[in-house]
């Protein structure tokens, strides 16, 4: 029996494995005999013994008959890949790097890594990058997860820890705002804490465009415009002030800054947020009044409000409510994130995002530069500087870059505007994928590299809540396989790098924890023995004889004077608008089943794999003849994406939503970024959808009337009128129809319009 932690999200339940009867060796993974792992139950604080569905059957990917257990080079005659020896693999891997480095310079190699490696992995391939392959040019995709969170709370707090406190202080809270999460379906075991929060008497307010089986837990539920979560912020914010309820008292004692906030929070009266994200004007009123009659206020965000071109600034936003509230560092109150991936958190805090070194240290800081070169054994002149975020690094592609090693990530699938990073993948001279199984992006490679999973090695992870905790290793990799440590440490050596690159996890953890001593995220005190012994160790810890952080911010916050920054902040909107020829608004997100690009739930047999699918409302779906199960077609200016639809009427008239963990999702999905943090707007773009037939009406050499008779239609009256209108048709509606209280109106039973085509020679097509 092991005790250890589920593979998913960061809440990284505690468990059980418990080690069973063998496999035959027919058709599994491995050359002998693959041992069965069985879940069982654990009480660790986290999740009291509770696993969702994902927890329940992670072992399912032991012994399947998809596992990599032998390196893959692509043969250059036949374009296949073949079976190759590990030495013959980094051997090639270490002399092509070296090749391309000598013609092109040290950033000719780009690395991208993940939000799913341990604390030990995402160290030691920050050190790989920057000693051995010393390259500037390495980030992950955890940069998609929770940067703009961290970004905002850098601003505010002065330190990134997704929550200052345990998740179960939110039971605690009188009222709880969740602004773009359902973690009833991204994380079900904490759920329960919103039903212990209602039972005693809290409030839970849910804010996301889709009614959501997170808002069936909730009390009041508001669905405003996506990407307009920041104005419906400021709208709070100019209640609340307009009440007198802002804590005057701890705005002067412990923040700055907050003259220039409430001069902007003015202009947002309650009527203008309405106009703006459709949210009413009495149910702003509402939300304020809740908030303001509140002993304590917990405001938490996810990916629904980051993943946003203004994702850090809608961020600060609610910050910003926190902050005039008096909640962070109160008890049972204040602000936090909740991360995504298993170690969303922790991937970034040591090494494997562009500009940060280990402990959290920014990597253009003369000190932090010198601490870490004194444990690296290097110079610090040596260490390159600030490289590339995700996305603009994967655009560097083929011409900046020209190889790149990817540990933990599946590009092709999870990266916004993924026919175009699809596209740049293409034109490498060198693509090599660790992974355990044959992912999308593994099957584009060059070198595939089958590394151990979760169960077959032992290492750290940082939870949610800035817990770090211990995976356990119970069972033995199959044959042929090894760790991430080990391809690291092969290839340090192949490139002549004479730093030590430990292979055992704990004597790497180690070192991650001399070089994050003194660092914001100080590990210094926490050892494997300890978080045995705790059920893990919150951070900062910088000693052994420290207790840990669990709660953060209660005497000061984390900047040169202990105060928290409000940061003045104004909504701008989606960097992408509707328009006549993309008339919804898309959305994306996940479902219960499945995790991020799916690379391993969807070859879990237990878990139903249905596929993408297209929600979108009852009136939506009428004015464009859809039908439940049948298919759509989704448009963007990317690409285009033909799934069922899935009618419902959780979701707003105006948008439609499509899941990210198949591919497709995301060759829709808009590439622009957050000035701040570099997060890619993964939430909201323009889109059209129809059904899956070719246009009876061609749009080019028509021109554009948006022309109705009265007035003009706006944007998401064109997506329900009849169907969805392009920009060469002009919709004709009824007088009688045309004001509330003359006849049916838009969308309404009895509803009627007229489309017709004006050619730019003054004809009309057939």
């Amino acid at each position: 029996m092991t005790d250890t932690h589920c593979p998913y999200c960061s809440l990284q339940c505690g468990m059980t494995l418990r080690v069973g009867s063998s496999l035959a060796s027919s058709g599994q993974a491995g050359s002998s005999r693959s041992r069965r792992l069985e879940v069982r139950e654990r009480d660790f604080p986290v999740n009291e013994g509770a696993l969702c569905r994902k927890g329940w059957t992670a072992t399912g990917l032991r012994g399947h008959r998809e596992r990599l257990t032998t390196p893959l080079l692509r043969d250059r005659a036949t374009g296949e890949l073949r079976a190759a020896s590990w030495d013959e693999a980094l051997d090639v891997v270490a002399t092509r790097l070296r090749t391309l480095q000598e013609a092109h310079g040290p950033d000719t190699v780009a690395v991208f890594g993940g939000g799913g490696l341990t604390n030990e992995k995402a160290y030691l391939l920050g050190k790989l990058a920057r000693v051995a392959l010393r390259t500037s040019r390495i980030d992950y995709n955890g940069r998609w997860c929770m940067s703009s969170a961290a970004s905002a709370a850098n601003q505010a707090l002065g330190i990134d820890r997704g929550l200052p406190f345990p998740l179960a202080d939110i039971e605690r809270t009188d009222v709880l705002v969740l602004v773009g999460s359902n973690l009833a379906e991204t994380m079900p075991p904490a759920a329960r804490h919103l039903d212990r929060l209602r039972e005693r008497g809290g409030h839970v307010v849910v804010i996301d465009p889709r009614r959501t089986a997170t808002a069936a837990r909730a009390d009041t539920v508001l669905q405003p415009v996506p990407g307009t979560d920041l104005a419906l912020a400021l709208g709070v914010l100019h209640l609340l002030d307009a009440a007198g309820a802002v804590d005057e008292e701890y705005v002067a004692s412990r923040t700055t800054g907050f003259a220039a906030v409430r001069r902007t929070a003015a202009a947002w009266w309650p009527e203008r947020v309405e106009r703006v994200t459709g949210v009413s004007a009495g149910e702003l009123r509402a939300l304020a009044g809740l908030l303001a009659g509140a002993g304590t206020v917990t405001v938490l965000t996810a990916r629904g409000a980051e993943q946003h071109s203004q994702g850090t600034a809608t961020v600060l936003g609610w910050l910003n409510v926190a902050l005039a509230l008096g909640m962070p560092g109160k008890a049972h109150a204040g602000y936090g994130c909740l991360t995504g991936q298993g170690n969303g958190q922790g991937g970034r805090e040591h090494g494997q995002k562009s500009d940060q070194l280990p402990g959290y240290r920014m990597i253009d800081d003369p000190a932090a530069r010198e601490h870490v070169a004194r444990v690296w054994g290097v110079d610090p002149e040596s260490i390159p500087g600030k490289g590339l975020s995700a996305y603009e690094l994967l655009e560097s592609l083929g011409t900046g870059s020209r190889a790149l090693l990817v540990f933990g990530s599946n590009i092709v699938v999870s990266a916004p505007n993924a026919t175009r990073v699809t596209e740049r993948l293409a034109a490498l001279d060198l693509l090599v994928v660790a992974d355990i199984v044959l992912s999308e992006t593994a099957a584009m490679a060059d070198v595939v590299l089958p590394v151990t999973q979760w169960a077959e090695e032992s290492g750290t992870m940082t939870n949610l809540e800035g817990r770090v905790i211990l995976r356990e290793r119970a069972v033995t990799p199959p044959d042929g396989v090894r760790s991430d440590l080990d391809v690291y440490a092969g290839l340090a050596s192949r490139l002549g790098s004479t730093a030590a690159f430990p292979t055992d996890p704990e004597e790497a953890f180690a070192e991650l924890r001399l070089a994050s001593a003194g660092g914001r995220a100080d590990y210094a005190g926490i050892t494997y023995d300890r978080i045995r012994a705790e059920d893990g160790v919150f951070w900062p810890c910088p000693a052994e004889d420290h207790p840990g952080t669990p709660r953060m911010f209660a005497d000061s916050f984390a900047t040169p004077d202990g105060r928290a920054r409000f940061v003045d902040v104004e909504h701008a909107g989606a960097a992408e608008q509707p328009d006549a020829d993309y008339p919804v608004h898309l959305t994306t997100g996940r479902v219960l089943a499945q995790y991020q690009s799916g690379a391993q739930t969807r070859r879990v047999r237990d878990l139903p794999d249905d596929g993408p699918f297209v929600e979108l409302h009852p009136m939506l779906a009428a004015r464009i003849g859809a039908r439940d199960g049948e298919p759509v077609m989704v448009t963007t200016r990317r690409g285009s994406l033909r799934a069922p639809a899935r009618i419902v009427d959780t979701i707003r008239p105006d948008t439609i939503f499509v899941p990210f963990h198949w591919v497709g999702a995301n060759r829709l999905t808009n590439d622009a970024l957050d000035p701040s943090s570099r997060m890619p707007e993964f939430k909201v773009c323009a889109a059209e959808v129809g059904l899956d037939t070719p246009s009876l009406v061609p749009r080019d050499g028509y021109s554009t009337n948006e022309g109705l008779v009265g007035r003009v239609a706006s944007a998401s009256e064109r997506a329900v009128v009849g169907r969805v209108a392009s920009a060469s048709e002009r919709i004709e509606i009824p007088a009688a129809h045309q004001r509330p209280g003359s006849g049916p109106t838009l969308g309404s039973p009895g509803f009627e319009a007229r489309f017709s085509h004006t050619s730019t020679t003054g004809e009309t097509p057939a």
